[in-house]
């Protein structure tokens, strides 16, 4: 029988992602999904389950009738502005909620678990590279509920005998090459669907925030890795759990860094005309540099980006985005 795994928040965008690669690897991925932030159109490739983590009759059935061998875990709230205006809403769902779905694990002997976690944990660092060696210190709600989970599973699986990865996320961007699923949050706080949004006269425009960084155009430097590239990911970290020397905390992100500049350069090639852009102030906390060292992920899981450029990363969400044939439009990056 095909092996089944939990994915909670799997009708979210890395989730349902993360899906499509697990149904490809020959598991049935079960969605725990309140539909909060996902959406039911996402869920393809295996049954939805409707419930949170702060249901635990639901989340205790949703266990019993499916007898997963793993979970994998998206589901929470993740946004840093709303985290400062509502830190108990982010407490409760990111720690509270992970706090119930480990000790539902204990009560089914589920032993392994791939935490979605965030380079939000290593605060404002000032370094222009990180590794999984530097010291978290987050500085906002969110990235501190993501650390306290971090640090929730570890404890459990040192106490009660789990194996488990917490993958940390630089940018995820762009959507599924199939076409089948993408990136749609509302609302929608990343820098890739909102300037195609405004290229598609969706939004008047979009700001930039911070212009005199010390960086090569002064706007800030991010990591962009492909949500394709997340997923597959996450695959081979529920697979490389079965050795005894797995890592437990590994980076995921394309390597190398894109400035907003050249991000919004590269959607306005591809829709054709300049878009609606504006500058405006740095907002606080934003770093100049945020951008991984994959080394770890590169050796441990034996995983490489090969769709984290620019380039596919444009491309495939304007064609989720638009709808368009990205064949007929131009290579831009």
């Amino acid at each position: 029988m095909t092996k089944a795994v939990l994915v909670t928040g799997g009708a979210g965008y890395i989730g349902s992602h993360a899906c499509k690669a697990l149904a490809r690897a020959g598991y049935l991925p079960v969605v725990f999904d309140d539909l909060s932030a996902g959406h039911e159109r996402a869920v393809k490739w295996g049954p939805l389950v409707l419930g949170n983590l702060l249901d635990l009759a639901a989340l205790d059935g949703v266990i019993t009738r499916n007898d997963p061998v793993a979970v994998m875990h998206f589901a929470g709230c993740t946004y840093v502005g709303e985290s400062v205006e509502d830190p108990a809403k982010y407490y409760r769902n990111n720690v509270v909620g992970t706090f119930n779905l480990l000790n539902a694990m204990r009560r089914a002997k589920i032993g392994k678990i791939v935490y979605s976690s965030s380079c939000t944990v290593y605060g404002d660092t000032g370094e222009t590279r990180l590794d999984e060696t530097y010291p978290v210190a987050p500085i906002s709600p969110y990235g501190r509920t993501k650390l306290a989970a971090e640090r929730m599973i570890a404890d459990f699986a040192t106490a009660y005998g789990m194996s488990y990865m917490s993958l940390r996320y630089f940018n995820a961007a762009g959507a599924d090459p199939d076409g089948e699923i993408g990136e749609d949050h509302n609302p929608e706080p990343h820098l890739v669907p909102r300037l195609i949004s405004a290229a598609l006269g969706h939004e008047p425009e979009v700001r930039i925030f911070g212009t005199d960084y010390p960086t090569p155009d002064g706007t800030c430097v991010r990591d962009y890795v492909h949500v394709t590239d997340l997923a597959e990911a996450h695959i081979r970290a529920l697979k490389r759990l079965d050795g005894d020397d797995a890592p437990t905390v590994v980076n995921l992100g394309a390597g190398r860094g894109a400035s907003v500049r050249q991000v919004i350069d590269a959607v306005s090639c591809i829709a054709g005309s300049p878009l609606p852009v504006r500058d405006a102030p740095r907002r606080d906390g934003d770093p100049a540099f945020l951008v991984a060292d994959i080394g770890l992920a590169k050796s441990a899981l034996a995983w490489s980006p090969g769709l984290s450029n620019l380039a596919q990363i444009v491309r495939t969400a304007w064609s989720w985005h638009s709808n368009a044939d990205t064949e007929k439009t131009p290579n831009c990056v």
